[in-house]
C-alpha cells in the first residue's frame, strides 16, 4: 500500500523551546516524525509539509488591533464580533473587511478570533522548518530519488489559515484562501494518508475537520499518527469535538510505533 505522510507546520517557532510560539511536546514529536522518516524512507512514497508563514501586520497580530486606548491586545487574547461591535478592539487595517471577517467565523462555527504572539513571520528563523526534521526529509529525498513538497499557507493577512486545505474564512478574491483541490487531488493518489505535527489543538485539528468538511475521499486514506503532535497550552479543549467527529466517522489514529509494525 502507498503511503503519503502530511506534516503540518513542524517549524522552528512551533517547535523549539526558544521559538515565538513554543508548543510543548513538539520537540520530541519531531524527533518521532524524524526518527520515522529516517528508518522507513523506502515505505513512504510521498511527502507534503506545509509552512505556516505570516505578515507581520496580519489579523491575528497584536498590532493589526487597538482599544480605545491605542493600546494592542495582549498575545493570547479573545476577540469576539460583540467585542468589536462594542469597540472593545478597534481593527486598523482594511477596518470593514476585519469587522466581517470576526462575524463570520462566529457564524461558521470556527475557532473565535485569538490574537498570537508575532510568529512565523515571512523570511524569518520562525517559520523555517526545523532542522532535525529538514535533516530527516533530506535523507529521504536523496534516498528516494523524489523531492518533498512545501505547502504555505497564512499569506493573507486578513485571514486565519488554520487547515491547510482552505484559510478560516475564504476570499472569493484571493486563491490561496480558496479550498486547494490540487493538494486534495495528489494525496488521493496515495492509499494512506499520515496525518501529524503541530499543532494538534490548531493546524492539525483544522486539517483534520476539512478533510471531513470538504475532501470525503480522504477519510478513509487519513491516518492521525497521535503521539507526532500536541497541543498549544491550555488549548485541547477547542479540537475535541473535531478529534470526536473523526472517531465517529471511522478515521483512525495510531501510534508512530503502529504505522510500519
Amino acid at each position: 500500500m502507498t503511503k503519503a505522510f502530511l506534516i503540518i507546520d513542524t517549524q522552528f517557532d512551533f517547535c523549539h523551546p526558544d521559538g515565538a510560539l513554543f508548543v510543548p511536546g513538539a520537540e520530541q514529536d519531531v524527533e518521532r516524525m524524524a526518527n520515522l522518516i529516517r528508518q522507513h524512507a523506502d515505505q513512504i512514497d510521498h511527502i507534503v509539509v506545509t509552512l505556516d508563514m505570516h505578515h507581520l501586520l496580519d489579523i491575528a497580530h497584536p498590532l493589526f488591533w487597538q482599544d480605545e486606548n491605542g493600546q494592542h491586545p495582549a498575545p493570547f487574547t479573545h476577540i469576539s464580533a460583540e467585542d468589536v461591535d462594542a469597540g472593545r478592539w478597534v481593527p486598523r487595517f482594511s477596518v470593514e473587511k476585519a469587522r466581517q471577517y470576526v462575524h463570520d467565523l462566529e457564524a461558521d462555527g470556527q475557532f473565535q478570533h485569538f490574537i498570537w504572539p508575532e510568529h512565523c513571520l515571512i523570511g524569518s528563523r520562525g517559520a523555517a522548518l526545523h532542522d532535525t526534521l529538514l535533516d530527516a526529509l533530506k535523507v529521504w529525498s536523496r534516498k528516494r530519488e523524489l523531492d518533498y513538497v512545501a505547502v504555505p499557507k497564512g499569506l493573507h493577512p486578513l485571514s486565519e489559515h488554520f487547515g491547510i486545505f482552505r484559510a478560516q474564512v475564504p476570499d472569493p478574491n484571493v486563491p490561496e484562501t480558496q479550498l486547494n483541490t490540487k493538494l486534495i487531488a495528489d494525496l488521493e493518489r496515495f492509499d494512506m494518508v499520515y496525518l501529524m505535527g503541530e499543532a494538534k489543538s490548531h493546524c492539525v485539528a483544522n486539517s483534520l475537520k476539512q478533510i471531513l468538511d470538504f475532501a470525503p475521499s480522504l477519510i478513509a486514506k487519513t491516518v492521525v499518527v497521535t503521539d507526532c503532535m500536541s497541543d498549544v497550552t491550555n488549548l485541547g479543549y477547542l479540537a475535541d469535538s473535531i478529534y470526536a467527529e473523526a472517531h465517529s466517522r471511522n478515521v483512525r489514529f495510531v501510534t508512530a510505533d503502529a504505522i510500519f509494525g
